[in-house]
């Protein structure tokens, strides 16, 4: 998938005009998520001596040369390039069962028995005994059952900031299943985002700084989940990741830059101001 990528790639900067070129390969996250623990010795299911220790190394040789490539049919002399990861990434270490811990705790309150395991069912809350009911993914997310917003809300409006507040010091403490810190984080949207659309969770959770993700199904055996749900899955998202920006004028050496810096940087590359408000700074200065 990624050689067709790069050859279509190449034949589109040959053969079309332009100003602006940009792809993305999603080998590397994938090779991540499936192959990290035969190269990481903290992983848990990592055997020494295994037939993939050099796999994602291996593949990220093979798309080195693939964007060596690439580049053999530009001027670098007028075109500056950006290599940009939008994440980075580390081992997974285990899923926090979000539902099962809220009901453990009081929080949430099912209308039929949790016998084993399965997918939460909006329609299964008894709402009238329920205050906060959760969801998965990369991380977590809480949704409390305020009054006024919610159909059968019962958290009432003044008591809707003690609850988050509650709830960011209860995740925020949480051990993991050997007794030691989580290290959970916890935010609330509004204090992330400038512009809050849609229907947010109330609260977003980073369960040990992304080594561990989030679920929403219910009847594990703990609140600590160590198979996958959906395949095989050795790594997660890590906050901070890399990025290569290079061109003759530009200045030289290592900056730390941010995801809202890309467009600001691509827009002043290409000459074009950057619209009021834009978050982020260009990076091709010497600022």
């Amino acid at each position: 998938m990624a050689e067709q990528r790069f050859k279509l790639g190449r034949h589109l900067l040959a053969t079309r005009p332009w100003n602006l070129f940009w792809m993305v390969e999603m080998g590397v996250d994938r090779l991540q998520h499936g192959f990290w623990r035969y190269s990481d010795p903290e992983h848990r299911e990592y055997e020494p001596g295994n037939a993939y220790a050099s796999a994602i190394h291996d593949y990220y040789v093979f798309v080195d040369r693939q964007i060596g490539q690439l580049l053999e049919g530009l001027d670098l002399q007028r075109t500056a390039v950006w290599v940009v990861s939008d994440h980075g990434a580390q081992r997974l270490d285990g899923t926090f069962c979000l539902n099962d811990w809220l009901v453990r705790e009081g929080l949430l309150v099912m209308k039929t028995p949790i016998t084993g395991r399965r997918r939460f069912e909006l329609a299964d809350v008894d709402w009238s005994r329920t205050k906060v009911w959760g969801d998965g993914g990369y991380t977590g997310q809480c949704f409390i059952n305020r009054a006024g917003r919610e159909p059968q809300g019962i958290v009432a409006p003044d008591d809707y900031e003690a609850l988050r507040d509650e709830l960011i010091a209860r995740l925020e403490g949480l051990a993991d299943h050997a007794g030691r810190p989580m290290c959970n984080r916890v935010f609330k949207p509004e204090r992330l985002y400038d512009d809050i659309t849609g229907f947010p969770p109330d609260l977003i959770v980073l369960f040990g700084d992304l080594r561990w993700r989030g679920t929403g199904s219910l009847g594990h055996v703990d609140v600590y989940s160590f198979g996958s749900e959906g395949g095989p899955d050795d790594a997660n998202h890590a906050l901070s990741g890399m990025y290569i920006l290079s061109h003759p004028a530009l200045p030289r050496g290592r900056r730390d830059g941010s995801l809202y810096d890309v467009a600001p940087t691509t827009l002043d590359l290409l000459g074009l101001k950057s619209p009021r408000g834009l978050r982020g700074r260009t990076l091709a200065r010497g600022e």
